[in-house]
């Protein structure tokens, strides 16, 4: 069962004193990257919290949000009066004209003019944050695989046209041969000169070999058939994929270098039209 890189996982604990939010998301990345956004509060968990996310959630592009709202409550303030006074100043220096008790709105909005304190992080509320990052993370993984199994049905999809299109292509591979044949026979009769038939069929058949597509139809049924392997294994592998749809693309192409005739160029464009499908969808595979 395949994994997708992109989702989203969420879980909320809620406190007697505050809710903490914590999300996080995904995105596709060819390595594990992780950004994290933590209040200052909990900062000294940052490793912590970064070495758990790394140990559960494979490569990709990972934003970590932590959100914590304290209830009015459990708010101890406190007025910086002396930052209060040297605002107030500031703007009596732009607007002197002013009154100070008009001031005062403006500069209790400002920066660290209230300040709240909270008692040091105890180890139990810690339990607490730490089992709901792993409910979150959970909830990333699981999003994650289910976005990976709608990902499988179209790489099955994908995978089959391209094995469809490679039977079709056996009937114009006969026939071009003989277009082949007859066409040498005819500018032969053009030139009205005598061959020697042994040496031209030697020739012939050195000239067709050029053409023989057997080794090609098989490589490329067996690389399709080991994609379709790979997608049904316990893990995840986007980039093993990614490996095995450059050897499909290299088979395709020499399947069009080879074909010399236009209706199976048609089947061969169609079968490139699937493989970009699939590189596209397998870069989205953790």
């Amino acid at each position: 069962m395949i994994a997708s890189m992109t989702g989203y996982g969420k879980a909320i604990l809620e406190l007697p004193e505050k809710k903490v939010t914590i999300e996080l998301r995904s995105l596709n990345s060819k390595t594990f990257d992780l950004n994290t956004r933590i209040p200052s509060f909990y900062r000294e968990k940052e490793l912590e919290i970064r070495n758990l996310i790394s140990e559960t959630v494979q490569r990709g592009k990972i934003d970590f949000s932590m959100m914590v709202e304290l209830n009015p409550a459990a708010r101890t303030q406190s007025l910086n009066a002396e930052l209060i006074k040297n605002y107030i100043e500031e703007f009596k220096n732009i607007t002197p004209d002013v009154a100070d008790a008009d001031l005062l709105p403006v500069v209790m909005r400002m920066p660290d003019v209230i300040s709240y304190k909270q008692d040091d992080l105890n180890e139990d509320e810690w339990n607490q944050i730490r089992a709901t990052i792993v409910e979150a993370i959970d909830a990333l993984n699981k999003f994650r695989t289910d976005e990976g199994a709608v990902l499988e049905k179209h790489l099955v999809l994908n995978l089959n046209n391209i094995l469809h299109n490679l039977e079709l292509v056996l009937p114009f591979e006969i026939e071009r041969i003989e277009t082949i044949k007859e066409r040498f026979a005819k500018r032969l009769e053009e030139l009205k000169v005598d061959v020697d038939q042994n040496r031209f069929e030697q020739e012939l058949v050195f000239y067709l070999e050029k053409f023989d597509i057997t080794e090609e139809k098989v490589r490329l049924k067996n690389h399709c058939e080991y994609f379709l392997k790979e997608l049904s294994e316990t893990e995840s592998n986007g980039k093993k994929l990614g490996f095995i749809s450059q050897e499909i693309g290299r088979e395709i192409n020499t399947l069009g270098s080879k074909s010399n005739h236009s209706e199976m160029q048609k089947i061969v464009v169609q079968m490139k039209d699937e493989l970009e499908k699939i590189k596209e969808q397998s870069l989205n595979v953790l």
